[in-house]
């Protein structure tokens, strides 16, 4: 017996659908409303262990819900891993490093099991997203970007990306000034939807990608609340930056500030009460830092989890790029292990899964859930959704 079939004591995948087992005060409704919180930079053993700072995110979370104790980043750094999440899409040189400059993909061809073959950033309009998906089944979305518009000088309040082809001016935070009194801490790179054609050339993308600020009046009722929210804080709440441009923390004291605020609000929402499920999680794990005459050299081991391919746009690894003074250097092409939560009122609380996931695992648990088909890695062999059993 694979050890997922352990803590699934509601919900589980049937030919049908989303189904349920019974259970001691289960609701038996299938999912229908899909939350995602994404916080940035950290492995499992850091927020999730004794000596956590975030609390609530390491205590009270899996208290009420299932911890995923095995899941498993897709790459280092974060934009390859945002990709891959509503994607499929594997990583290629440049999301790796983030997209210093917002610049169109090349396409060369597509494999037999769904990968861009190219370079660059943003996917032409044959390379479809979990948002698309959604659309196509009359479903709806929403991606909420804390901080988005607070600049208009860098990008619009809904959809907001730079320019094509050019210097993405959202790659740091921009502390408040007699201009811009809140600052503006959005990153583009942490909004995976403006990297695709198929949405950012389309008139629903001003609809759909918004301001964090959105959220609680489309949480009031379950009618105006998006079948999928994905949540994407700001470069000081997700963690990035410690301390912040507004004079904030940072790091995981104000990712579990921002967690405490955001997911009682969700958990409180109609739509989560009556079908809802809620995943936080982070996008990879920290990279270790250190000092080599006078440079600074971040190093990961690059590990993945089941049997995760790197895709067709990435040389061998072991890979060591120089940007100026900094080093990266990465022993294999995973982004190591992270963790996450899942809250349900469909979810037997406090409970562990030692289950391996990965991020294309949660896009193929979404599409599950909605019946879609799976989209790039979410299809790859073997992979096994939240909610799968034999």
């Amino acid at each position: 017996m694979l050890a997922w079939r352990k803590w699934l004591l509601v919900p589980v995948l049937l030919a049908g659908g989303l189904a349920a087992m019974p259970a001691a005060g289960a609701d038996h409704r299938r999912i229908d409303h899909v939350f995602i919180i994404v916080l940035e930079n950290e492995g499992f053993d850091i927020t999730f262990g004794p000596n956590s700072p975030a609390k609530f995110l390491s205590e009270t979370l899996p208290a009420q819900g299932v911890l995923l104790k095995q899941y498993f980043a897709t790459s280092h750094v974060s934009l390859g891993n945002y990709i891959a999440m509503i994607s499929g899409q594997g990583a290629t040189p440049e999301t790796r490093l983030d997209c210093k400059t917002y610049q169109d993909f090349t396409l060369k061809g597509i494999t037999p099991d769904g990968q861009a073959i190219g370079s660059g950033c943003v996917y032409p309009a044959q390379v479809k997203t979990l948002a698309d998906q959604l659309a196509a089944a009359g479903k709806t979305w929403h991606g909420y970007m804390e901080d988005m518009g607070n600049d208009p000088s860098r990008e619009a309040a809904t959809c907001g990306h730079p320019a094509l082809n050019s210097a993405d001016r959202t790659q740091a935070a921009e502390a408040p000034s007699p201009a811009v009194k809140l600052g503006d801490q959005y990153a583009s790179r942490h909004d995976p939807f403006v990297y695709f054609h198929s949405l950012i050339d389309q008139p629903g993308c001003d609809a759909n990608v918004v301001n964090l600020d959105r959220l609680p009046r489309d949480l009031a009722a379950a009618a105006t609340t998006p079948n999928l929210v994905f949540v994407s804080p700001n470069l000081c709440n997700d963690g990035h930056d410690a301390p912040c441009k507004n004079g904030q923390p940072g790091g995981l004291v104000s990712a579990d500030q921002f967690l405490q605020k955001w997911v009682p609000m969700i958990m409180a929402a109609p739509a989560f009460k009556r079908d809802g499920l809620l995943i936080v999680t982070f996008d990879e794990a920290e990279l270790e830092v250190s000092h080599v005459d006078g440079k600074t050299v971040l190093s990961a081991p690059g590990a993945s989890c089941c049997n995760e391919q790197p895709g067709p746009n990435l040389a061998p690894f072991p890979q060591s790029t120089t940007l100026g003074s900094l080093t990266l250097n990465f022993a294999s092409f995973g982004g190591d292990r992270i963790g996450a939560v899942l809250l349900s009122p469909l979810l037997a609380p406090g409970t562990v899964s030692t289950a391996p996931f990965n991020h294309y695992s949660m896009l193929k648990t979404i599409e599950d859930i909605f019946a879609l088909d799976h989209l790039g890695f979410a299809g790859a062999p073997g992979l096994h959704g939240f909610f799968e059993r034999d």
